[in-house]
């Protein structure tokens, strides 16, 4: 059974980083596009970034030059370091997995994580 747990959320001031984890089990996300999305309350679910199989990154474009996401294939990992954090940034935060990025952008997925807290305070 696929199963993608995050972790990391938590309380910030303005300006401020966290790293988000998220482990993948169930099988190897390998060749898989590995994604992270975001729900404010009172907001539709949106797109915050995505890499490929292959390491190519997308951004949603509100989040570029202050989050990177990165994945770990050996330990089945994807991460989202968010430095310079913002109040906008407030949100449940989900990692997601599918056979592409562009699924992803699509704001679909194969698989999704439970979420995690952030919340900056401005």
């Amino acid at each position: 059974q696929v199963q993608l747990v995050e972790s990391g959320g938590g309380l910030v001031q303005a300006g401020g980083s966290l790293r988000l984890s998220c482990a993948a089990s169930g099988r190897s996300f390998r060749n898989y596009a590995m994604g992270w999305f975001r729900q404010a309350p009172g907001r539709e679910r949106e797109f915050v970034a995505a890499e490929s199989w292959a390491g190519d990154t997308y951004y949603t474009g509100s989040v570029k030059g202050r989050f990177t996401i990165s994945r770990d294939n050996a330990k089945n990992m994807v991460f989202l370091q968010m430095n310079s954090l913002k109040a906008e940034d407030t949100a449940v935060y989900y990692c997601a997995t599918a056979p592409t990025t562009a699924v992803l952008r699509s704001t679909a997925a194969d698989y999704w994580g439970q979420g995690t807290q952030v919340t900056v305070s401005s």
